[in-house]
């Protein structure tokens, strides 16, 4: 059942989510985008609504602009307290671009066809998703690529940016707070994690093309993303990330931390943290053992505490 949250409830939250100082509920003409983004086209009716840390240039209800404001608020103190991350510069926001739904967006897309959301210097773009639970799932996954390139300027790998964007998108969001490595079902790439028919082998599922050796997901020399690869690529970005964060009581997550300042490559992973295979070993078992929580249903435990 999806959650229902009145708007008022959440105003306070969002510290004063407003449209040039109205009200969320109120109406307002659509603000003008910033010059250095003029490029950049609106949805029609787009309002700008402004957060402690975002301006939100929004086509969907003023309800539903308040609680994406809330996630992503809260986004961005866990992640600036997961990192330490000093604070940033007085009276400088990020930019959101909310659509109104799935068709809104698909008709203002231009990453890749197959897109549900992506990040673009800078601006993200996501839309409202009704139908999912945790209806701001995207823009939380393009909101950490935002903070990772934006706020913390860390390794640009593609697995790293995509594990850490999968990994805060997919935690848990409790009222005004995220935690992260807490597991949500309802986001993506979560949901498909169950789906994905792992044989308990690990020498079998690489040798039928099931999972994607980490070898090549360091180094980028896998199959093209997309079509049937698509949702494993992002179940590996996700658990690899989640894995050294939180294996063994946080057994690696130093040693990922300081991967982040680097260029992410495969000879700095072998360095940091030992053999690609050894590893793949322990994070395939790690990978058994999320999907069996996931699939299970219930409530996930806590994360394990990741060590500084």
């Amino acid at each position: 059942m999806k959650r229902i949250v009145v708007a008022c409830c959440l105003a306070a939250a969002c510290a004063a989510c407003s449209d040039r100082g109205t009200g969320p509920g109120r109406s307002a003409t659509a603000a003008p985008p910033p010059a250095a983004a003029a490029a950049t086209p609106l949805p029609p009716q787009a309002r700008e609504y402004r957060s402690d840390h975002y301006a939100i240039f929004s086509a969907a209800t003023p309800a539903q602009t308040v609680r994406v404001a809330t996630a992503v608020e809260a986004l961005y103190r866990a992640y600036g307290e997961f990192f330490a991350l000093p604070p940033a510069p007085a009276d400088t926001r990020l930019r959101l671009i909310l659509y109104r739904d799935r068709a809104q967006f698909s008709a203002f897309n231009t990453s890749m066809p197959w897109a549900e959301a992506y990040y673009r210097t800078p601006y993200c773009h996501a839309y409202f998703d009704q139908d999912s639970d945790s209806p701001y799932h995207w823009m939380l996954h393009e909101a950490t690529h935002q903070l990772h390139a934006e706020r913390a300027g860390y390794a640009r790998a593609k697995w790293i940016n995509e594990g850490v964007a999968s990994y805060f998108g997919a935690s848990r969001f409790d009222g005004a707070r995220l935690r992260p490595g807490t597991i949500d079902p309802g986001a993506y790439p979560i949901w498909w994690l169950p789906d994905l028919a792992l044989s308990g082998s690990l020498e079998r599922d690489l040798r039928s093309g099931l999972l994607i050796p980490l070898r090549q997901l360091i180094d980028n020399s896998g199959p093209p993303i997309g079509g049937r690869h698509l949702n494993v690529y992002y179940i590996e970005y996700w658990s690899l990330s989640h894995f050294l964060f939180h294996y063994d009581g946080g057994r690696y997550a130093a040693a990922y931390r300081r991967l982040l300042r680097g260029r992410g490559t495969l000879a700095e992973f072998e360095r940091e943290l030992g053999p690609v295979h050894a590893i793949q070993a322990q994070w395939y078992a790690y990978l058994l053992e999320k999907r069996a929580e996931v699939a299970d249903g219930g409530a996930l435990a806590e994360a394990t505490p990741v060590r500084r």
